[in-house]
């Protein structure tokens, strides 16, 4: 039972379940007929607009990267038990890590 639970193992069980899913699905599914309208943009009738409606996930992204590379920084700061000469390079390095990160 422990092979049999494996990562690996569970990893291809599961991936041949999925296939076998999928397969049973596309026999049941009906065969596709192209429309117009399965392809048109529908916006209650109004025409759709053509701009983004949401920024992209770049300013999230920076801000995200930014915070985890503080917080895992100062983390590993904090491990060290005494200020030694590594822990100011590294303190260093981070800082310039960050500045570089707010810099385009």
């Amino acid at each position: 039972m422990d092979v049999l639970l494996s990562p690996p193992l569970a990893f291809l069980i599961y991936v041949g379940l999925v296939l076998l899913l999928m397969l049973f699905g596309r026999v049941l599914a009906e065969p596709e007929k192209p429309d117009p309208m399965k392809s048109s943009v529908y916006a209650s009738g109004e025409e759709a607009p053509g701009h983004p409606a949401a920024p992209g996930y770049q300013p999230f992204f920076l801000v995200a990267f930014f915070f985890a590379i503080l917080h895992l920084g100062m983390l590993v700061l904090a491990s060290s038990t005494t200020l030694t000469l590594v822990s100011v390079v590294y303190l260093v390095g981070l800082i310039l890590a960050l500045v570089a990160l707010t810099l385009k």
